[in-house]
């Protein structure tokens, strides 16, 4: 093991995942940096998630499956199901099977809904 101090851009740090509520995201942080994050809004019992990015900083890494996987989880865990509006978190969701008991469908009524929210 290397005396080095980790840097930000070191692969073998260990991504962690937490929730923002107040500004509606979950953030995946390497080294104490933000690498990434995957936005959401609620609406009654979904969390309707519609963005997910990585830095390029921190690209090929894996970071966004590691991120969307711990999101899902932290939202089954809330009590509350998925609407995947992120074309990314509905790609994950098609090789996860393991959440498809909380996906709602992804609705032009919700789109509407989703676009008042984020006034687009």
């Amino acid at each position: 093991m290397s005396d080095q101090a980790t840097t930000p851009g070191d692969p073998t740090t260990t991504p962690v995942v937490r929730r923002v509520d107040e500004r509606h995201r979950y953030e995946i942080l390497v080294a104490e940096q933000r690498a990434g994050l995957t936005a959401y809004r609620d609406r009654d019992d979904r969390r309707v998630f519609f963005h997910t990015e990585i830095d390029d900083a921190y690209a090929g890494r894996g970071l966004a499956s590691v991120l969307v996987e711990q999101a899902l989880a932290d939202t089954r865990a809330s009590g509350m199901r998925i609407v995947p509006v992120c074309p990314y978190v509905a790609k994950f969701l098609t090789k996860h099977p393991e959440f498809t008991d909380i996906v709602d469908p992804v609705t032009p009524e919700v789109r509407t809904w989703l676009d008042a929210r984020l006034k687009r």
